[in-house]
């Protein structure tokens, strides 16, 4: 199996950046995505990257985060720009190596 470790989710204003990393235990060869879930709201998917690094995004991320991968870190980065307070929850992680394998979540808070 697989262990991920999310970091970089704190608090920011409108209009402000955060750029989030995911680390893996190990080599990952599938895909990678982001998931984010606000209270109250079921989990989203928010941006995903394939291997080869094809990448996919919800309709209301488009043109304001980006999805990004380093193989050799072993290392998935999700570049959030132009933050809105819609974009407030706890930020996840996921893959599947053998199973559904998830972090642990970050908070992001957009508020001024």
């Amino acid at each position: 199996q697989v262990q991920l470790v999310e970091s970089g989710g704190g608090l920011v204003q409108p209009g402000g950046s955060l750029r989030l990393s995911c680390v893996a235990s190990r080599s990952i060869a599938s895909t990678m995505r982001w998931y984010r879930q606000a209270p109250g709201k079921q989990r989203e998917l928010v941006a995903g990257i394939t291997s080869g690094g094809s990448t996919n995004y919800a309709d209301s991320v488009k043109g304001r985060f980006t999805i990004s991968r380093d193989n050799a870190k072993n290392t998935v980065y999700l570049q959030m720009n132009s933050l809105k307070a819609e974009d407030t929850a706890v930020y996840y992680c996921y893959t599947y190596f053998l199973r559904d394998c998830w972090g642990q979540g970050t908070q992001v808070t957009v508020s001024s």
